[in-house]
């Protein structure tokens, strides 16, 4: 598949193994990684760094094998997941230093272009959340709420 603002053609990254089973190495029973996620989320960590320090600190090497449920499933269950999905906050945050690098340097035409293809992202995330109920309805994206976000 071709990816998307460009012509390039190409295989996607590495896949993880299949695997149904935890392996037999992990030390840790599901309510104790559910425990580590709580606490790791209370230090205010990520999904993504939740991930990357339980497969570093902890040798968890996928959440889902273990507990059958995600990180965000966990978090949301819990009533911890925030407002906004991580992938749409960073877009955000991206769009924010691009801005402000464009108030400076008016002309930087690749910049222009990089905000427009960040901001074309958050368009579809955004239509693509409010389709699964993960965003209300009646949420937008605005470039001036932005700078409060990001």
């Amino acid at each position: 598949m071709a990816r998307m603002h460009s012509r390039a053609h190409g295989k996607s990254g590495s896949t993880k193994p299949l695997s149904r089973t935890p392996p037999g190495w992990i030390g840790y029973k599901p309510e104790e990684i559910e425990f580590l996620i709580l606490k790791l989320a209370g230090q205010g960590l990520s999904t993504s760094q939740i991930g990357l320090a339980l497969r570093d600190s902890y040798g968890i090497p996928n959440v889902i094998v273990v507990t059958k449920k995600s990180i965000t499933q966990i978090l949301e269950e819990k009533k911890l997941a925030p407002k906004l999905p991580e992938d749409i906050q960073n877009l955000i945050k991206r769009s924010v230093v691009i801005r402000k690098h464009l108030e400076q340097h008016r002309h930087d035409a690749h910049s222009k272009r990089g905000l427009q293809l960040t901001e074309s992202k958050i368009r579809r995330l955004v239509k693509y959340y409010k389709r699964r109920g993960k965003l209300p309805a009646d949420w937008s994206y605005s470039a001036k709420e932005a700078k409060l976000i990001g």
